[in-house]
Order: structure tokens, then sequence, then C-alpha cells
């Protein structure tokens, strides 16, 4: 058996099980990517971060400019209507994610010369502590490397939801730009990387705004999907337009694929 699933920056993604799917992709998860030894970066003294993570991934192109590491946060209670990431809902999904297992993997996509990190989810927020100490881990590795790699987060809560809770929001204080808001449905956008128009991408350090300045308002023809086949499953990486699954769907069906479930679907 195969499968269809979707991961995006804005409360979107999507999986699927099928009789056949076509192309190949190279993963690096929190299973198998990464060959650095994690003691390198560990405090003996120090209590291990854990964070529970539905999928780890690289190179990402669609969620945030250049090549990247992608992070998605398991759990989320927003529940936003139409998110398409279902199965990043569940607190008791995915798998753990250790800080130091982490930094092996950013260490990798770094030396390979990937342009930055995106989390997602799920809800990051939902995990500050780990949050925090991710992004404190990947800022370390990439001044240790001398790499201007930046740090872009997703998160469904709203301004006045992190200006009313600062001990939560000051877990993305690592992070070099943000993109907060809930996904609805009700309100396309063509902003890049957003899923509905309400979200805003907002730059908090100078690497921040060098990096995303020009993409605050960029609105490109098409948004970049990629399609990854692995371990019997077609992962959608990025934010699709109204219409898009449905394309794919029909894309799969002409192809011989019979879809079993959707993640977009209740």
């Amino acid at each position: 058996m195969a499968g269809l699933s979707a991961d995006g920056g804005s409360p979107a993604a999507a999986a699927a099980a099928c009789d056949a799917a076509a192309g190949t992709a190279v993963a690096d998860t929190a299973d198998t990517a990464g060959t650095a030894d994690a003691a390198d970066t560990a405090d003996a003294a120090a209590p291990t971060v854990v964070a529970r993570v539905g999928q780890v991934y690289r190179p990402v192109t669609s969620l945030g400019p250049g090549r990247r590491l992608g992070v998605w946060f398991q759990g989320c209670t927003l529940a936003c209507p139409g998110c398409m990431s279902r199965h990043t809902w569940p607190a008791t999904g995915g798998r753990e994610l250790t800080v130091e297992r982490f930094a092996a993997l950013w260490r990798a996509a770094l030396a390979d010369g990937l342009d930055g990190l995106t989390v997602s989810g799920g809800e990051p927020l939902e995990q500050p502590a780990a949050l925090a100490a991710l992004l404190a881990a990947a800022d370390a590795e990439r001044r240790r490397a001398g790499h201007q790699a930046d740090l872009l987060v997703y998160t469904g809560w709203e301004p006045e939801e992190l200006a009313a809770d600062p001990a939560t929001a000051a877990a993305l204080d690592g992070a070099d730009a943000v993109i907060t808001g809930r996904y609805r449905a009700g309100q396309p956008t063509r902003l890049a990387w957003r899923g509905s128009a309400n979200q805003r991408l907002t730059t908090r350090t100078a690497l921040g705004r060098e990096r995303y300045a020009p993409y605050l308002e960029h609105r490109p023809e098409r948004p970049e999907l990629q399609v990854r086949v692995s371990e019997g499953e077609v992962r959608v990486i990025g934010v699709p337009r109204p219409g898009d699954l449905g394309r794919i769907e029909r894309d799969l069906v002409r192809r011989g694929v019979t879809l079993r479930e959707t993640s977009w679907r209740p």
C-alpha cells in the first residue's frame, strides 16, 4: 500500500492510503536522518528536552526561501475548520525528538548548505519549552558553523493571543520570522507561504528582515508544492490553494491510484 499526505505551513496537511504511487524522494526523518553524534552537543548534566513531532524532512523548498529543514510539531487543539493537517492534531501521535537529536539533524543540514529551518505543525506553541529549546539549539549550531541560515516558525496563535500570554510567546524569541494566525478557509490568499489572507508574516531579527522583506507582499503565480514518496505514503509539502488537492487526487486517479483516506477530510 502507498499513501498520500500533504504538510503545509499553515494548518495544511493531508494523508491518504492508495493502491499505487509513483516518484521517489530522499528524506531525513527523526528516525533515520543525520550522522553526527548527538553527544557532540549534549550537556551530560542537563535534562533531556523532548519534542513530539510528526515529521522531520529535508530539503523543503515550499515553506520559506531556499532549501530548508522542516520540522512539524505534533498536537494541535486549535482545530481550524478546513484544516488539511488533521493527522497532526492528536497530541499522542508522531514520535519523540530530543533536542540533541535535532541538533545533529540541523548540523548535517547546515553542512549540506541548507538555507534555513521551518517549524510548523500541528501547533508548536502547545510545546513551548521544546520549541524554545529547538530554536536555541538551531541558533547555537548556525553560529558554530558560521552559516546565515534563518529560523521560521508557523503558529496558529493570533498576535493578540501572543500579547496576552508573554510566557508562552517567549518560545518564539529565537525565531527570525514568524507566520501567525488561524487558518481560515473562507479567506484564501495568494500571499507566499500563507494559507489564508489573515495570516501575518512578521520579521523579528536583522536576518529575518533581510531574508523575508521581499516576500511580505509577494504573490507568486502558483504556490510551489513538493511531492514526497516514502514508506508507503505520498506527502505533498507546501500550502495548496483552493482546488489544488482535488487536482492532485484526480491526477492520482488517472494514474491508477485509489485513495483510501485523506487527512484533509473528517
